[in-house]
């Protein structure tokens, strides 16, 4: 028996996301697009946060995390869900499906604690913005993502430990297209109520520790918007806080329908749908949403097209003056 678990733990297959031969092609090349756009997106939002002058705010300090998260959590799972449509029999080894989880779990644990920090950051905007500056001070925004990258890193570690810890001989075929929780419990020998039970306390605790932050930040925002006398005022406290609420909306309405619910009414076709949406399609949507509704990164991507384009332009006639 030892040696046939050895055998199965070897290596896993991917079943990926569909076995329709028509399908395949299709599938490949929309999923192509959306990787690389979120690559170039959340990419270029950070390089873009991290140079120019004017965004050298709290907001753009936590938005750039947000982007690194999302870069990672995509990149983490979609160039191994592509290789899929493109090979017979997707393989992935043991240690490198731990190692895939273990990254998955990091971003998107920590993702939950970087949108709460923006919720708080447009709390203390809105609601107290003569002391804005002195509260939101850089020390402050650096332990606000300094804790939960050390949290994360716990969990992650701790979850991918308790997983790869078990004996698998429910065979090694992953009815996934990326090593997730779900799917590779479904594999164990025994031990599965113990490594639930651990998953669920690590996600209540995420929810709970999050969710109050934003759902009392809004409130209060909401208050303050509301006691405000100028239409004009109002109209630019919601769009300031309307892009991060959509993505909050977005992140945690996937994460609760995917993770919280009961084992019973799991469905492999909808949790096939469900992780899709937060490994490649939620990563596109947040640099899109910051990006087509902040004027600040607008007039940013202006500014940063006007010095390539100098460049180059300098370049250009430096060659022709040479030749």
């Amino acid at each position: 028996m030892e040696k046939l678990n050895l055998t199965v733990l070897n290596y896993f297959i991917l079943m990926g996301i569909t076995d329709r031969p028509e399908l395949q092609t299709p599938l490949f090349v929309l999923f192509l697009f959306m990787y690389m756009t979120s690559l170039m997106a959340n990419l270029g939002l950070v390089i873009l946060t991290r140079m120019d002058a004017k965004l050298q705010t709290p907001l753009y300090f936590f938005l750039r995390h947000l982007a690194l998260m999302d870069f990672g959590c995509s990149t983490t799972v979609s160039p191994k869900m592509l290789v899929n449509f493109v090979v017979g029999q997707n393989k992935i080894s043991f240690c490198l499906c731990a190692l895939q989880l273990s990254l998955f779990s990091f971003f998107i644990a920590n993702e939950f604690f970087i949108l709460s920090a923006m919720s708080y950051d447009r709390y203390v905007a809105i609601c107290n913005p003569l002391l804005y500056a002195a509260i939101m001070s850089p020390r402050l925004c650096q332990v606000l993502t300094a804790i939960p990258y050390i949290y994360s890193t716990v969990v992650s570690l701790t979850i991918t430990f308790e997983i790869f810890n078990q004996p698998f001989c429910g065979g090694n075929v992953i009815r996934h297209f990326y090593c997730d929780s779900v799917p590779l419990i479904s594999l164990f020998c025994s031990g599965r109520r113990e490594i639930e039970m651990i998953i669920m306390i690590f996600g209540s605790f995420n929810l709970l520790c999050s969710v109050p932050i934003v759902l009392v930040s809004y409130l209060f925002i909401s208050v303050a918007i509301l006691r405000m006398k100028s239409a004009e005022g109002r109209r630019k406290a919601f769009s300031t806080c309307g892009s991060h609420l959509t993505v909050v909306t977005l992140f945690y309405g996937t994460l609760i329908f995917m993770y919280l619910k009961p084992n019973s009414s799991h469905s492999l076709e909808t949790d096939k749908v469900t992780s899709i949406f937060y490994t490649l399609i939620i990563p596109v949507l947040n640099p899109l949403i910051y990006s087509l509704r902040n004027k600040d990164v607008k007039h940013a991507l202006q500014r940063m097209w006007k010095k390539l384009w100098n460049v180059f332009s300098k370049i250009c006639c430096t060659k022709c003056i040479s030749e």
